[in-house]
């Protein structure tokens, strides 16, 4: 099997499935992008992480590396390698002492185990070539990774009355995080990285 590697352009909410995410990857050397569909849960735990922010209490896939890190358990990599159906089937590559095992999974699961263990997420070459979009020529200059961080979109939050000053939005974001509202979380801590890099 020829596999690619790809790396996480952004979620967004999905205009087809209420309650659904759109999980875009992109091919790294290449100019094809794979949206997946996957669930709120597995969107937030991917969304959590990439964001850098910490829930108060480990989600499954945080315990998933807490349980790996105690018994020597390294994630080498994930691989999207079945298409079925309109349904994607991937697995998790695990290594312990030297013995490497595969691990069947949900793509959305062993991406948001893949981000946690910082391991390469690749796509079989015959599911980018069924499922792939061919994105738009970019300028030279412009990197997918670079845009990365500004395609993903948070859900919006309650709208403000009147604008928030930083204190209040940090106090706000932590108890957002503190209630385990991530979603909320997620979009305070955008506007805080606005509000940063303003002149």
């Amino acid at each position: 099997m020829n596999k690619l590697q790809v790396d996480i352009l952004g979620l967004s909410t999905s205009p087809h499935t209420n309650g659904a995410y759109a999980l875009i990857l992109y091919e790294v050397e290449g100019k094809r992008k794979l949206p997946i569909i996957i669930g709120g849960f597995e969107a937030q735990a991917i969304a959590l992480k990439l964001e850098n922010i910490k829930p108060p209490r480990p989600f499954t896939h945080d315990l998933f590396k807490n349980i790996a890190d105690t018994y020597q358990l390294r994630v080498v990599e994930v691989v999207i390698d079945e298409l079925h159906n309109e349904t994607f089937y991937a697995k998790v590559i695990c290594d312990q002492g030297g013995e490497v095992r595969e691990i069947d999974a949900r793509p959305s699961d062993a991406i948001a185990i893949a981000v946690r263990f910082e391991a390469p997420i690749f796509v079989s070459e015959d599911i980018l070539n069924e499922a792939g979009i061919r994105e738009e020529e970019k300028g030279e200059d412009e990197e997918p990774a670079e845009t990365a961080a500004a395609e993903i979109q948070s859900a919006p939050g309650p709208a403000s009355e009147a604008p928030l000053s930083l204190d209040d939005l940090q106090k706000k974001l932590e108890e957002a995080i503190n209630n385990e509202e991530y979603e909320e979380a997620a979009r305070l801590r955008d506007e805080i990285s606005r509000l940063k890099t303003k002149p």
